[in-house]
C-alpha cells in the first residue's frame, strides 16, 4: 500500500499546520479503507469490538457534521446514521451499506466544514453549543479536537486494516 499523504509543512502558520494535520489525518483514514471489499469494510475484525473501517469513517462523517455543522456554524443539522433505535447506529452499517456511499457522505461533511470555517479565525467562537461543552468553543479547539479524534481514531484503524489483510504502514 502506497503512502498518499501530504504532511503540513514544519514551518507553516498555526492556522495552515492546523488544517494541514487535519487534512494529513483525514488521508490517513480513507488511506486505511483503500483497495478493499464493501463486505471486509464492514467487518469486525478486532473481537470482541464491533468497530468496521466503515463504521469509523461513518462516525467521522457524524463528527465532522456535529463540530463544524451544528457547533461551530450553529447549524441544525440532524444525525446521519444515529437514532433513538440505535445512538451508536454509525457505528453498525448493514449489508446494504457501501463503501461509496460512506465515503461520499463523509466527503459531503468534509466539503461542509471547508465552507464553514473559510474565512474564520480561529479564535472565532461557535455560534452553536455541544451538549458536552456548553461554552461557545473557539475554531482553535475545534481543529484541535479534530485532529486528536482523527488520530485516535486511525489507531482504531491501524489495527482493524492490519487483521483484515495483514497491510500495516503509518
Amino acid at each position: 500500500m502506497t503512502t498518499e499523504r501530504t504532511e503540513p509543512a514544519q514551518n507553516a502558520d498555526e492556522r495552515s499546520m492546523l488544517e494541514g494535520w487535519l487534512y494529513y489525518h483525514r488521508e490517513t483514514l480513507a488511506w486505511k479503507c483503500a483497495r478493499l471489499t464493501d463486505e471486509q469494510l464492514r467487518t469486525a475484525s478486532v473481537p470482541p469490538s464491533d468497530l468496521s473501517l466503515m463504521g469509523l469513517v461513518r462516525h467521522m462523517a457524524e463528527v465532522e457534521r456535529s463540530w463544524f455543522r451544528r457547533v461551530f456554524a450553529g447549524e441544525d443539522a440532524g444525525p446521519l446514521y444515529y437514532g433513538d433505535a440505535d445512538p451508536d447506529g454509525e457505528f453498525h452499517p448493514g449489508e446494504a451499506d457501501t463503501w461509496k456511499d460512506a465515503y461520499e457522505t463523509w466527503q459531503t461533511e468534509i466539503a461542509a466544514a471547508r465552507r464553514n470555517t473559510a474565512g474564520a479565525a480561529l479564535d472565532d467562537l461557535s455560534l452553536g453549543r455541544h451538549h458536552s461543552h456548553p461554552q461557545p468553543c473557539s475554531l482553535r479547539w475545534i481543529y484541535t479536537h479534530m485532529i486528536e479524534e482523527y488520530a485516535r481514531h486511525n489507531g482504531h484503524a491501524d489495527l482493524l486494516r492490519q487483521r483484515i489483510d495483514g497491510v500495516t504502514g503509518e
